[in-house]
């Protein structure tokens, strides 16, 4: 118990002070100042948070939009560092992102979409396409569909219309040029990804103001010609940042590559350039920033989702708000902290999610909870290590096989009551993790079958880490309310942490992307809907691997036998996602195009590929907490549950609502 203690408390402190000097770095040692706000629209509330540097009076403004499955909090290092400058940063949570109440539906929809770039397309050659099916595949198919492009696009037959594709960002500008501290003559815009449509849309919305943003800076955007919006709309001062591997066709124009030799030269980025063809350049300005004209495009050696940190990125984003809007430039373009503080707050993330495992030795000393300790199955049941090979083997395949097209199915087109099932990610793993659950059924079904054939007994509940060895046939009801009352603690403590790191520091627990943030009501009753599912996906999953994929190494006490045991549950629990990486990525750095478009089509690209990178270091941290209460309490439950109620959370807590 001592032990125990001392282990839990350190890694809190630790965590804490990494926290404090996240803090101090994002608000420069005290030299700006972060409120969290919100305020109110005819559809609801909109939140943000603004950094404001202590004493700026007629200071440069600047709106930053997130993108997709993102919020305000994405947009750290953007905000950072322009604050750093005297820059006032307001950066929003969009349209069913982050703690807005509005959700993205609001954005508006309508009954058709396009697969090449705007102005590109015709029905005659079928890139303007009509399309039905559920509402949240309405509102994802026209992303990239604003609301002030022409009628042809923005509205249907139906009465749909693209009704506000800044997400909020019109209203926030509104905002953002109304504050004493701000010079409403030196406003800007940046956005990434979604949050490029919505910059777009604000300096659309405030072109024929006085307060037109004098910069925008487009961080992974999409182009489109200039004939499909009024000729009065102007543009000042566009930045556009490429990044090189991105996993969304409309940020490539619907390329393979960005580098293709044929995309400079193509008449849309020649239009946008302001150039001839075959006279667009990488990493060149043209135009003048005097009378808005200026048009650049920068690479970035990145992929999509990375090139919201990407140091050579917010250079040049640096620069060109400068020349823009002037900045304090005493402090060099690449002289930036804001990744110290994305390290910092991921250690500590890493740390209180450690500090669960410290916690569940203290609690299993409590009489109540001793009941959810017990010893592992005999090695009876272990196999030998072709069968082992060939079941692991297995069991990647599946995953690998049915994660690109069942996330996808579950994120557009799975029929479900989209008034309940809100979340548009939750749905693609939802999909997923269904399958998964009926193929974990059926082949244990079909395996008991055989086995009763061939006169063998097949796994009790108990050998297969689904119950308590006092009822090993049958469900015992009491070790698993206690084993979930266990599980409620250890994820009480994790929420705790966030709750007071949020009120203390003004910082969730993640590394740039959303992972564990606290819940509105709303997003707390998606985390109770999701939950039984990804309850029961870990809980078959866990069986299968942790169990009935039992080694040596199970029942060898210590690191060794921790380690031996943990490398093959992790290899199982990844290995299919890792697959999935390397199909996409692969053919991606050796020059011929993201792998899920060369042979499923772009369809099955985008959002669940460019998530991989965030979803696999999820599965190998909660290999290593299965892997360790298994072996510390005899069963899945504990290390099942855990998982179910982490990455339920992180869907539900961060990701986008319907």
């Amino acid at each position: 118990m001592k032990k125990n203690i001392i282990i839990l408390f350190a890694l809190l402190a630790i965590a804490t002070i990494c926290m404090l000097f996240a803090f101090l770095i994002q608000t420069n040692f005290g030299k700006i100042e972060i409120t969290n706000g919100s305020f109110e629209t005819d559809l609801g509330t909109l939140t943000y948070k603004l950094y404001q540097p202590k004493g700026a009076d007629n200071a440069p403004g600047v709106l930053l939009l997130h993108g997709y499955q993102n919020d305000s909090e994405t947009c750290a290092a953007y905000a950072i560092e322009l604050a750093k400058r005297g820059a006032v940063v307001l950066s929003l949570d969009e349209y069913g992102h982050g703690y807005t109440s509005i959700g993205l539906r609001e954005r508006g929809y309508v009954n058709h979409k396009v697969s090449v770039n705007f102005g590109e397309d015709s029905r005659e050659d079928g890139t303007y396409s009509d399309i039905g099916g559920e509402l949240r595949y309405k509102v994802l198919m026209n992303f990239s569909n604003l609301s002030f492009f022409d009628d042809y696009y923005s509205k249907d037959n139906e009465g749909n219309s693209i009704v506000d594709s800044s997400g909020g960002g019109v209203a926030a500008y509104k905002i953002l040029s109304s504050l004493d501290s701000v010079d409403p003559n030196r406003l800007a815009v940046s956005g990434h990804s979604m949050g490029t449509w919505s910059s777009w849309s604000v300096a659309a919305a405030y072109s024929s103001s006085p307060y037109a943003p004098k910069a925008i800076v487009l961080q992974c955007g999409e182009l489109f010609r200039d004939s499909i919006y009024d000729s009065s709309i102007e543009f000042n001062n566009v930045l556009l940042l490429q990044a090189k591997y991105d996993e969304f066709s409309y940020f490539r124009d619907y390329k393979r590559n960005v580098t293709d030799s044929d995309f400079l030269d193509s008449e849309i980025r020649c239009e946008f350039l302001g150039c001839k063809r075959g006279e667009g350049e990488w990493n060149k300005t043209y135009g003048s920033f005097s009378d808005g004209s200026a048009r650049r495009m920068e690479l970035l050696n990145t992929n999509h989702r990375l090139a919201t940190h990407h140091k050579g990125g917010l250079t040049a984003a640096l620069s060109w708000f400068d020349s823009a809007i002037g900045l304090d430039m005493s402090i060099p373009a690449r002289s930036q902290t804001a990744m110290i503080k994305e390290l910092l707050v991921a250690l500590a993330m890493i740390l209180v999610v450690a500090s669960i495992l410290p916690l569940l030795n203290i609690i299993l000393n409590i009489p109540f909870f001793s009941i959810c300790e017990q010893k592992l199955p005999s090695r009876e049941g272990i196999k030998d290590k072709r069968v082992w090979r060939r079941n692991a083997i297995i069991t990647i395949l599946i995953a690998a096989l049915t994660y690109p097209f069942m996330t996808q199915l579950g994120h557009g087109l799975l029929p479900l009551p989209e008034n309940i099932f809100k979340m548009t990610v939750g749905n693609g793993f939802l999909s997923w993790y269904l399958i998964l659950i009926l193929i974990m059924l059926g082949t244990t079904i079909v395996t008991s079958k055989r086995l009763r054939k061939k006169g063998k007994t097949p796994p009790n509940l108990f050998e297969m880490g689904l119950t308590s060895e006092r009822s090993a046939n049958r469900i015992d009801w009491i070790f698993y309310l206690r084993s979930f009352l266990l599980v409620i603690l250890l994820f009480g403590l994790v929420y705790t942490m966030t709750r007071i790191y949020q009120s203390v520091f003004k910082l969730d627990l993640r590394f740039i992307w959303p992972f564990f943030k606290t819940f509105t009501a709303e997003r707390f009753g998606q985390f109770l809907l999701y939950l039984p599912i990804f309850m029961l996906f870990y809980l078959l999953n866990n069986s299968k691997i942790m169990a009935s994929l039992r080694c040596e190494g199970t029942y060898i006490k210590g690191v060794k036998g921790f380690l031996s045991s943990w490398w093959r549950n992790a290899l199982v629990m990844v290995g299919g996602v890792l697959i999935v990486i390397l199909i996409e990525y692969i053919p991606f750095f050796i020059g011929l195009g993201p792998g899920a478009d060369l042979l499923f089509s772009s369809t099955f690209g985008g959002p669940f590929m460019s998530l991989l990178i965030l979803f696999a270091p999820q599965v190998i941290a909660f290999s290593l907490i299965c892997t360790y209460t298994y072996r510390r309490t005899g069963s899945v439950l504990v290390g099942a549950f855990t998982a179910a109620f982490l990455s339920c959370w992180i869907i539900t807590g961060g990701s986008a609502l319907l």
